[in-house]
């Protein structure tokens, strides 16, 4: 598979923020990587356990947009992404094999709503693409760990 996702739709709507993959960081419980991401957003315990216990994904994002942003967060968010993103392909789970399956095709948060730091906004094509860059590099480090554990090493 040589080919381009160019978004995070039908078979591949598993690798948006907003697919259900549950995880527990630091003591609180996240349904989504989106619920994490905006819940980081803010260094009030409080408030994260407000945002992380949103109905869905997209009120967690509604939520996000709301709080008072920490101080360091333009210079945190990539961690806080790929702590998301490590939290939901966990190596040998379901989803980490989903990941595997996309081969080597490039993958692209292509999106309608503008966001041109995580993705590409599909009327411009302009867009930095962190998200789909993140999930390649993700996807990468478990198949070299996959590799690792195949030959015993």
């Amino acid at each position: 598979m040589n080919t381009k996702i160019e978004q995070f739709n039908d078979e591949f709507r598993f690798l948006s923020n907003f697919w259900p993959s549950p995880f527990t960081h630091e003591g609180i419980f996240y349904e989504t990587v989106e619920h994490f991401y905006q819940a980081q957003k803010t260094l009030d315990l409080t408030i994260r356990k407000r945002v992380a216990k949103s109905e869905s994904a997209g009120l967690a994002k509604k939520a996000g947009r709301e709080l008072e942003i920490r101080q360091d967060w333009e210079s945190v968010k990539d961690k806080v992404m790929w702590t998301g993103l490590a939290n939901k392909f966990v190596p040998g789970s379901n989803l980490a094999e989903m990941l595997l399956a996309t081969e080597d095709a490039y993958l692209q948060e292509g999106n309608h709503w503008g966001d041109v730091y995580w993705g590409v906004d599909t009327k411009t094509g302009k867009g930095k693409n962190k998200l789909g860059k993140m999930l390649m590099k993700m996807r990468k480090l478990l198949k070299e760990k996959q590799e690792e554990n195949n030959t015993g090493t």
